[in-house]
């Protein structure tokens, strides 16, 4: 019959032994990922050429002044209006339909063009020449779509209006 263990022995490691482990572990994983250390290491290169570490570093020192300007700036009414235009804005281009807005850039685009093109030639239009453009079914087109945008504004600047009385 086996004699029962009484005492555990157990082995703990000296402060040298982790140390050597650590270091071990390091090199391992240094190796194991040597192409994501090396653009690591060339990212911090340029960052420290360009000043941008220093920059970060100076802002890391004066968190607290840095911290207290910031929060001062921010506790200003004009950027808690900014605040609320900013969220507005973000709220309105969500509601957008991406295609209709990629066509009207297209469109503010190409009119700016050719609205600088005529200002290089300096000619103005007559009044006979901007009445003979409205037969011109692209003008035509611009001035539909300005109308019933002009519309859609006063319908809900009327809406609006009529809930504040």
């Amino acid at each position: 019959m086996a004699k029962a263990i009484r005492q555990i022995n157990k082995k703990a490691p000296n402060k040298e032994e982790e140390q050597a482990q650590a270091i071990t572990d390091i090199v391992k994983a240094l190796a194991d990922n040597r192409e994501a250390i090396m653009v690591t290491l060339d990212i911090l290169k340029n960052l420290h050429e360009m000043g941008a570490l220093n920059a970060v570093d100076g802002l890391l020192k004066a968190r607290s002044d840095v911290a207290y300007i910031a929060i001062q700036q921010l506790n200003q009414p004009s950027m808690h209006n900014t605040i609320k235009n900013a969220m507005g804005a973000f709220k309105f281009l969500g509601s957008v339909n991406p295609d209709q807005l990629q066509t009207i850039f297209q469109g503010l685009s190409h009119g700016l063009e050719r609205s600088a093109e005529n200002i290089k030639k300096g000619e103005d239009a007559s009044l006979w020449q901007l009445g003979k453009s409205i037969r011109n079914p692209d003008v035509r087109a611009s001035l539909s779509t300005m109308v019933e945008f002009l519309q859609g504004m006063g319908e809900v600047f009327h809406h609006e209006q009529r809930e504040v009385h």
